[in-house]
């Protein structure tokens, strides 16, 4: 009798039942007795749900599931749990409540939202075809983003071209209508050492259209974008950290809105687990009650809200939580890691053998064992580990526990890879241009009287004569006064100069005067030089890639270099034309190269012996894959003017340019180096 009338004491859910009154769409729960407070509840927004909590309450409707499909509101879940009942309103859209008392009853009023026509079911496509010609596609590349992305970049013969992407289980097929793909283009592209979520990337024509299948691994988004005739696909890895409650950046769970008064902390843990369908396992020493009021707040995030409330902490494992005080935690952790630590001292060790085929395996012993100063204290080995390389076979031996011999040929696998090797090429450009004019005259004279015996030089006014000659003595023998007159010698010699070793041209021109008196020669040259020449070197060389290389050509020159002891040595010196460079591939297929140029050449003779001209270019710069870019150049020009005259007669107006002679000298240099590199070997084309 007893029983029964705990039974009847106890209040049922007897119906629930949904309708509309003057716009209001009310919830209404009909129970065996009145309630004595409004229950708790909580909403979420996607999917869109309300939950009421009613404990001490049974359902007695006999069915989990009332569908109702009136308003905003889609059906109610009624679901007993132990000696409680929780409701929950399945809506169509998210909506805040008020919950209100009315005799045996809950009346549940939901705000008024505005509900949209269903849209009607439809595939979109990235791109509309509008090419009315068939054209094939132009290029097809790949290449590495940021944060490990992989970029498929695809080269479109038109922007009309239409294009559909799609995603096919765990591949993301790419289809371009309206266009063909040529020959050199059908291949199988193998991206996987580029180090994205991208391993292969297929294309083949289907048709009318040209299929491109992206093969990722791992958990990855996509996204595609066009500009002009460029169309790139980008897969982004997803980093899934297995601590955290909901991937992504911040807080990304399910909104849910919390109202407790001083709720026990294991029963609110037990509100979220049955919220979110994770596995908790609270410790016995979390105690304790919280008062919250949490409004449209991602469920980790009032999880975490909760624990750093209390002081507890948490370790996820699959789908299971496990909440505990921070200390507890802590405590068992470090005594997990200590049991670890001393299962490896145990453990009994064996001996695996790898052969390598692309690094040495001095190479990758030395990696193993970097940091401790041998086997004994690496990063890599446990404490008890060791390495022996044999460089005939090029085998490496390792001996350790099974699970650090995993972690070994993981690494094996990452570095045991074909290095790319780059093809470096320089030009070495010297150009030269080179100009040269001079003027000059040469004028002769000498008295023909005199050779006749007669009275010489010319007389001016009375017995004032006047001779001319090149020097003092010549024009004394040319007045009669003794002495051999020279026929030859001029006594203006102001002849033009030869510019780059060329003879001038000359023209002379006797003139005679009626009396036959006076011998007059006049002699007039003139050059005018022009020269240009260009000199190119090229060298180039192979190297794999972070690898110096450099490649030389020329002279050595002898000189004598005095010893310490006083004897005299024989030392050589280059003049050459050298190459050196150390390229690095970057992960998007650029080069950044350490280069130097050096271009140097026999000089001038010089009493300590020969001079080395010299021309040095030394710099760092990144260059794409096949670009050519200038890296230095050094520029020289010269010009020179000079007049030589006689004084006086050489500033007379007209007649002065007898006097004198004028030479004009302009020499231009200049240095050009260019450097093209270009990846030989592409892991991504095999």
């Amino acid at each position: 009798m007893l029983l029964a009338l705990g039974a009847q004491a106890q209040p049922a859910i007897e119906a629930v039942s949904g309708s509309i009154q003057s716009g209001v769409e009310v919830v209404r729960i009909d129970l065996s007795q009145p309630l004595a407070a409004i229950p708790t509840g909580f909403s979420i927004q996607s999917p869109a749900r309300i939950a009421l909590d009613f404990p001490g309450v049974s359902s007695a409707i006999g069915r989990s599931t009332v569908e109702i499909n009136q308003g905003n509101l889609r059906s109610v879940s009624v679901v007993q749990a132990g000696d409680r009942t929780r409701v929950v309103l399945n809506l169509k859209q998210a909506t805040a409540y008020k919950a209100q008392l009315q005799g045996k009853s809950l009346l549940v009023v939901l705000d008024a939202v505005a509900l949209a026509a269903p849209a009607a079911s439809s595939t979109p496509v990235f791109a509309e075809n509008r090419s009315r010609d068939t054209l094939p596609l132009k290029d097809l590349d790949f290449r590495r983003g940021d944060e490990g992305s992989g970029r498929v970049v695809v080269s479109l013969p038109s922007s009309q071209v239409g294009v559909d992407i799609r995603q096919q289980g765990g591949t993301l097929v790419v289809e371009f209508m309206k266009s063909t793909l040529p020959e050199g283009m059908r291949r199988r592209l193998d991206v996987s050492d580029f180090g994205t979520p991208v391993q292969t990337v297929t294309t083949f024509a289907v048709g009318d259209r040209v299929r491109m299948v992206i093969e990722p691994k791992g958990q990855w988004v996509h996204s595609a974008y066009q500009t002009d005739e460029q169309f790139v696909v980008e897969v982004r890895p997803v980093k899934v950290d297995p601590s955290k409650l909901t991937q992504g950046p911040g807080y990304s769970g399910q909104k849910l809105s919390l109202n407790f008064q001083n709720i026990e902390v294991r029963s609110l843990l037990q509100v979220i687990a049955d919220f979110t369908n994770f596995n908790i396992i609270t410790s016995d020493s979390v105690t304790g009650s919280v008062t919250l009021r949490l409004q449209d707040v991602p469920w980790d995030q009032a999880l975490d809200i909760i624990l750093q409330a209390k002081g507890l902490g948490m370790r996820k494992t699959g789908n299971v939580l496990w909440i505990a005080p921070k200390d507890e935690i802590n405590a068992k952790e470090k005594l997990e890691l200590e049991s670890i630590a001393s299962l490896q001292s145990l453990e009994p060790l064996r001996t695996q053998s790898f052969q390598l085929n692309y690094t040495k395996a001095a190479d990758v012993a030395a990696q193993l064992t970097a940091g401790g100063g041998g086997a004994n204290g690496s990063r890599m080995l446990s404490p008890r580990g060791s390495t022996i390389s044999e460089a005939r076979t090029n085998q490496l031996f390792v001996t350790d526990i099974p699970s650090k011999l995993e972690q070994v040929r993981e690494l094996i696998t990452k570095l045991d890879i074909p290095v790319r090797q780059v093809l470096i090429e320089a030009r070495i450009v010297e150009a030269s241009d080179t100009f040269g004019k001079s003027l000059g005259v040469k004028l002769g004279g000498i008295d023909l009287r005199a050779q006749r015996g007669g009275d010489g030089g010319y007389q001016l006014s009375g017995d004032n004569r006047v001779a001319f000659g090149t020097s003092y003595g010549n024009a004394v023998a040319s007045s009669g006064a003794g002495g051999v007159a020279n026929l030859t010698s001029n006594f203006v010699n102001l002849p033009a100069i030869g510019q780059g070793g060329a003879d001038p041209a000359t023209f002379a021109l006797a003139l005679f005067s009626s009396a036959a008196n006076r011998f007059l020669n006049l002699e007039l040259s003139a050059l005018e030089a022009d020269g240009k020449g260009k000199i190119v070197s090229s060298p180039r060389v192979v190297t794999a890639d972070q690898k110096e290389a450099s490649i030389e050509q020329g002279v050595e020159i002898p000189f004598q270099k005095a010893t310490t002891s006083g004897a005299t040595a024989i030392e050589f010196i280059k003049a050459n034309l050298s190459l050196r460079v150390t390229p690095q591939i970057t992960p998007e297929g650029s080069i950044i190269m350490d280069v130097e140029v050096n271009k140097n050449s026999v000089g001038q003779s010089t009493s300590a012996g020969l001079a080395i001209n010299t021309k040095r270019v030394k710099t760092q710069v990144l260059v794409e894959n096949g670009g050519t870019v200038v890296i230095g150049g050094i520029f020289e020009l010269t010009e020179s003017e000079n007049e030589t005259k006689v004084p006086f007669f050489g500033d007379l107006p007209g007649v002065g340019n007898l006097f004198k002679s004028r030479a004009r000298t302009s020499n231009k240099q200049e240095m050009l180096v260019f450097i093209t590199p270009k990846v030989v070997t592409d892991r991504a084309t095999r």
